[in-house]
């Protein structure tokens, strides 16, 4: 089993938006990564991906933690109405 099926991504978001999360996360004892496609594109000497686009990964045996957190910390992303499709 690859290290990649041991996490679930549960944000996608601006790059401060998942520093902050990651901080909670670690707080929690949330083990997480985070993949930015476009700055490593950067890196590598070309582009790719979505620039302000990060998407952060919860270790899968606290997903249900994680996605609480980011749907506490992120209100106005998870609100009720979208929920009913309103």
């Amino acid at each position: 089993m690859s290290t990649e099926d041991n996490y679930q991504r549960v944000y996608t978001g601006s790059d401060v938006n998942v520093q902050y999360l990651q901080e909670l996360f670690q707080k929690a004892g949330i083990s997480c990564r985070v993949r930015n496609d476009f700055d490593s594109g950067l890196r590598a000497g070309f582009g790719g991906g979505l620039p302000g686009q990060v998407q952060l990964f919860a270790v899968t045996s606290h997903l249900d933690v994680a996605q609480k957190i980011v749907a506490a910390t992120f209100k106005e992303d998870y609100s009720d109405e979208e929920d009913q499709g309103l």
